[in-house]
């Protein structure tokens, strides 16, 4: 084995130890949730639009 492998994986895991490096498994969750966060926040803003061009809705007592 090359001592730069294993000097790499020495690193990685010093760096995931301290908190400085995320796992592969959290970096793809966080991946996700940002790509659901911008999309979340285009639809807010569509939505935003659309509500301006609607009626005022009144209010029932249920």
């Amino acid at each position: 084995m090359n001592a730069n492998v294993l000097g790499r994986w020495k690193k990685e895991f010093e760096e995931e130890a301290n908190g400085s490096r995320l796992p592969a498994d959290e970096r793809a969750e966080l991946s996700r949730l940002r790509e659901e966060n911008r999309r979340l926040k285009m639809e807010r803003e569509i939505l935003k639009k659309v509500a301006v061009h609607l009626p005022p809705t009144s209010q029932s007592k249920i």
